[in-house]
């Protein structure tokens, strides 16, 4: 599995880059943003983590590029301040998940293990078709159709799409969510579930008659036609 590191802290590179060879990931590293997109058009990736600030190209504007050129890759954001309005920011432009500076490696390795196995396919589907209404997600492909309309989503947003279309008319908590799609017990301090709801109404309901995305307060969120 390769990976591209686009980080400017050269000790940071250091033990980051370390760690992932031993744990069998092949690792390419760019020390600026303008270099990290290039090899990031160049070279399939499984996974970019790139910070956020760097010379030439920041890690949201980098992020935001490469999303508008067609450039699909799961991308993770090193942060050293964690604010949510900075995290809507990188998640508006396309990533897929934050790491808050300063990080344990343990972390790190968990959260690209995470990405990489959803976008990767690495779990087992029963179909690759899923369907609701007149929305359409191809497992294989990695797109999603509305009406026939394409819609793009990052790697974090398919995978809680995909979860909600298994559980179609379902009522999911956040710490189900939390467990099933983001593998991790749910932290009552983050908002992070509710970000990614609302990214995905933009995405699937705003621009289209029928909501399909709901809110049953106090309870979670469910998949279903408006009543």
């Amino acid at each position: 599995m390769r990976l591209l590191i686009i980080e400017d802290e050269p000790k940071t590179v250091q033990s980051v880059r370390q760690g992932l060879e031993e744990n069998g990931y092949e690792v390419d590293i760019a020390y600026d943003g303008l270099i990290g997109k290039h090899l990031a058009k160049k070279n399939p990736y499984d996974l970019i983590v790139s910070d956020i600030i760097m010379p030439g190209l920041n890690g949201v504007e980098l992020t935001r590029e490469l999303r508008s050129e067609g450039v699909e890759t799961p991308v993770l954001l090193l942060t050293a301040l964690g604010s949510i309005d900075e995290k809507l920011m990188g998640f508006d432009a396309g990533a897929d998940d934050y790491l808050v500076k300063p990080f344990e490696f343990a972390e790190l390795l968990a959260r690209i293990r995470v990405l990489t196995r959803r976008w990767n396919g690495s779990i087992p589907i029963a179909s690759n078709i899923l369907r609701y209404a007149d929305l359409e997600m191809n497992l294989d492909s990695k797109t999603v159709t509305r009406n026939e309309k394409k819609i793009d989503l990052t790697a974090r947003e398919f995978a809680l799409l995909e979860y909600m279309l298994r559980n179609q008319g379902k009522v999911l908590s956040k710490s189900e969510i939390s467990e099933k799609v983001w593998d991790v017990n749910f932290d009552t301090g983050t908002n992070v579930i509710e970000v990614y709801i609302n990214l995905l109404r933009k995405k699937v309901d705003k621009d289209f008659s029928a909501r399909l995305i709901h809110t049953q307060y106090g309870m979670g969120y469910v998949l279903k036609l408006e009543d």
